[in-house]
């Protein structure tokens, strides 16, 4: 049996939640619109260890021990992933669990997933997370998570995916893929709205790691930035 918390901050919104033996029994979350600048590092700062704190009283509340932390690795916000691995180092370290981390693109996969599971049989999914104008952190995936395409960062234009929109429908999600809508225009191509990365998706793919007993080294491990983090002055200051 598996108890495993799982720490979801790679983008604007802050969750958490718990499974036991890949089903969900706990789940907060918070998806405010945060677009300004600062509010992201307080949602992430502030409501993470609400969040987690919550959880484990939940499973202190139930006997329920935990095994292992999952967390979103990236690619993503350089500070929502820097917070959420901190906190679930510290949670290992202090309770002496293993470490899982998933990368953040497949958890977006998992809702679509799971909510259409009509898809064609050749269908390749391509989850996309906004990285500022008309650049997203994608990858592509069959409808069982192999990679066609691995992550990178992308600038969107007409031609984009064109060679795999040519044989194949692919289905476009994220918050990235909004600003692509006008802009990648091909019979195959299909957009889903309304899907948003949240902790409670992670369950079945932490679960096939603990399993696999697939674990980072607490001490070592790093979130995939995919790009460096850089900092910019602000105008306002003399």
């Amino acid at each position: 049996m598996s108890v495993i918390l799982h720490i979801e901050t790679a983008t604007d919104g802050c969750s958490v939640a718990v499974s036991q033996d890949g089903a969900n029994i706990f789940n907060i979350d918070n998806f405010e619109d945060l677009k300004q600048v600062g509010k992201k590092d307080t949602n992430h700062s502030k409501r993470l260890g609400v969040f987690v704190d919550e959880a484990m009283s939940f499973t202190d509340s139930h006997a329920i021990p935990f095994d292992a932390v999952a967390v979103s690795s990236g690619p993503g916000s350089y500070t929502g992933l820097r917070i959420g691995v901190s906190m679930a180092k510290g949670v290992c370290y202090g309770q002496n669990l293993k470490l899982i981390s998933i990368p953040t693109l497949q958890i977006l996969c998992v809702p679509v997933l799971l909510r259409y599971d009509d898809l064609p049989e050749d269908a390749l999914v391509c989850p996309m997370l906004d990285a500022r104008r008309m650049e997203v952190f994608t990858a592509l995936y069959t409808r069982a998570l192999r990679p066609v395409i691995d992550v990178h960062a992308k600038v969107i234009d007409e031609n984009s995916f064109k060679e795999q929109l040519d044989q194949h429908p692919i289905y476009f999600f994220g918050d990235g893929a909004e600003k692509c809508k006008g802009v990648i225009n091909h019979p195959n191509a299909h957009f889903i709205d309304g899907i948003k990365l949240d902790a409670k998706y992670m369950s079945p793919l932490a679960e096939k790691k603990f399993l696999r007993e697939e674990f980072e080294d607490v001490a070592y491990f790093e979130p995939f930035y995919l790009k460096e983090f850089v900092a910019i002055k602000a105008k306002n200051l003399l």
